[in-house]
Formats: C-alpha cells, structure tokens, sequence
C-alpha cells in the first residue's frame, strides 16, 4: 500500500431530493497507486462523477455521506507523506490543502470551468499565486510556460484573451494548465474530450497521456467511451446504479469481460466492420434509486438473468488476479453462458488491430 494515493472504503451516498433519499453510492472500493491510470466507466447517472466529487471534497449541499473512507497520500510543505480521510475535513481546509493544489479537475465543457469576464492570463495567475509562494512576476512566467507545456502557441499573447477569443481545444488546453498550475499529485479528468470534435479529442487524450509521463501524477478518467479506457488506462472500473460492478486490468476488462452489463457496453461501440446496420443498445434503463434495489440492480435489462438475481445481489467473484466482476453468472452453480459470438469476434479484431499498431510504434 506503500504507494498507494487514492485509498476508497466503502463509500455510500445518498442525496436528499423533494422526492425523497436517492441512494446513488452504493458502497465503492478502490485503490489508485502513484503515477497509475485508472478509468471510471459506465452510464449517465452511474455514480461516476459523484464518487470522484466526493474525493475533491466538493459534493453538493444535499448530498449525505452514509459510511465509508477517503484517504489521499500527499507530500506536505515539510517534504513528508502524510494522509487524511477527505470526508473527514472541512471544505475550508479542503480548498486551502488539497483542492487544486494536490488534487486537480479537468470538467467536460471548458466553458463552464472558465470566467467569460477574465482574461486567461488572469485566470492562471489567480490560482498559482493562491496555492503557492511565488511572487506575481514569477506566478506570470510559470502561466507563461504552462500555456505552452499544453501546447499553446503564443503563449503571451494568448493570456490576454478571454475565453470566447479561443476555440473549444484551446478553452481546454487553458483548463488544463489551470489544473497543472500547483503540480497537483492526482488529476481527475471528468469527460474531457465530450465537448470537442473527433480529431481534437485525440490531441487532448495525448497531451494527458504526455504532461502524465513527464510528471508522474495519478489520473483518473471519467467517461462512458470505452475507445477512450483502451487508449489511456492501466486499470477500469465499470460501475451501474451507484456500484462497481466490474474491475481489472484495461486488457482484461475490455478483451475478456464478465458482466453482461460491460458486454452491453462493448457491443454498442461504433465498429465499421460489423455487419449490422443499427448500432446495440442496451435495453430498458437503468433503477430508479429513489428505490431500494432488490438483487442485482442490472437483472431487468440483463436478458443472461438468473433467478437468483431478482432476489440476492451477487458478491464480488475473482477471475483473476486483478480482474473481479459481480454477476451470479460466475458463481459454480450457474450455467455456462458465454459473451454473444458477435462481441467475441469484435474483440478478437480490435486486439489484433491493437497489437498490429503496438508493433508499428
């Protein structure tokens, strides 16, 4: 655990609505070890970004946290290691400690995390010079640097604009300089390539990919693109309904998965080779968790269901060393039931395309 940053226990949330208690955290675990890459997939209103607000310390005002256990593993001013449960400290302290300066996050729309009314340069500065010791000329000359670490080319002329003045990858470039400014150690990256055009997303995926080499930080992607996990992960957590309901390894999980529901996931990813003219989708929708799930949350739109799972949720089986995924399907005494014969063929040509472009680098 030595090198462990990112330590989650049993984490379970639920948020007061006019409705009632929505139970959207249903009891998480998991580990992110310094310098790692660790995907967050699955569907909208799965519980993905929730858990890693809960990590920054900045869920909403009616969110209640039910049990579970935070700790982050950090270097402090002193240069010692040093750890806390970030659900037990004040948001006070959060933004002075831990928020931007040692945990970042990259949002979706760069829009939303930018202010139309400062200028980029400002908007740099302003975070550097909070988090760190730097005097202003100095805060200006490491905004300088960051813009063009991100890739941004003239750089000085750049931080004079405003936000409306640069396109949707530059805005996002800007957010990550922004993030990048008080050398966090854990980057959080929440969809940040859904707002931008295919060829740009590219470039954003690999300028994370490199600022994470050359600084050794922790990332944790959030996303419900699977081509995205294949391309930057070292490890996936598929989660349904408030759970993780599937983990390991990215080869393991996205070449040889278990849940049906990561099944459903794969088979509705854009394949031009495959013969059907009508994209998979999953069926029916995800619980509503004003409700109490009964079983396994995914057994009504799971068409593998066993009687089992309308009664009992299935515990968490081990395939392999690191691969783990919770599905009664797994247990002994089910019967055999294999991926369908058309994902297996995908994915079959998606590792040899894969290890064929692996050879050409």
């Amino acid at each position: 655990m030595a090198d462990v940053i990112l330590n989650v226990k049993n984490l379970d949330i639920s948020f007061k609505t006019s409705a009632g208690m929505v139970h959207a955290i249903r009891g998480i675990d998991f580990d992110l070890e310094r310098g790692e890459t660790v995907a967050i997939v699955g569907e909208s209103g799965s519980g993905k970004s929730v858990t890693m607000k809960a990590a920054m310390g900045i869920l909403a005002k009616n969110a209640v946290v039910n049990s579970g256990q935070i700790d982050f593993t950090y270097t402090n001013e002193d240069g010692e290691l040093g750890t806390v449960d970030i659900l037990e400290k004040d948001k006070k302290w959060l933004r002075k400690h831990i928020n931007g300066k040692r945990i970042a996050m990259v949002f979706q729309d760069p829009m939303t995390s930018l202010d139309p009314t400062m200028n980029i340069g400002k908007q740099l500065v302003e975070g550097i010079l909070l988090h760190t010791k730097l005097s202003k000329d100095l805060a200006y000359m490491k905004a300088v640097s960051l813009l063009k670490e991100v890739g941004i080319e003239d750089a000085e002329k750049r931080m004079k604009q405003y936000p409306h003045q640069l396109s949707g990858g530059m805005r996002q470039r800007v957010v990550i300089a922004i993030a990048l400014s008080c050398d966090p150690n854990l980057l959080i990256c929440d969809e940040p390539t859904t707002a931008l055009d295919v060829t740009i997303q590219a470039k954003i995926i690999e300028l994370i990919k490199k600022v994470q080499k050359e600084r050794g930080i922790s990332v944790i992607y959030i996303t419900h693109d699977l081509g995205v996990v294949a391309k930057v992960a070292d490890y996936v957590n598929v989660m349904y309904a408030g759970k993780i309901i599937e983990k390991g390894l990215t080869n393991e999980v996205f070449y040889d998965p278990k849940h049906p529901y990561t099944w459903g996931l794969l088979s509705a990813m854009p394949d031009l080779e495959t013969d059907d003219d009508r994209l998979y989708t999953i069926p029916g929708s995800p619980p509503n968790l004003l409700h109490e799930v009964k079983g396994d949350a995914f057994s009504p739109r799971n068409r593998f269901a066993l009687e089992i799972d309308d009664i009992e949720e299935p515990p968490m089986f081990q395939i392999t060393k690191n691969h783990f995924a919770a599905t009664w399907l797994l247990d002994p005494r089910a019967p055999k039931v294999e991926m369908p014969t058309e994902l297996r063929e995908r994915l079959d040509r998606m590792k040899k395309e894969a290890s064929k472009y692996d050879s050409e680098l």
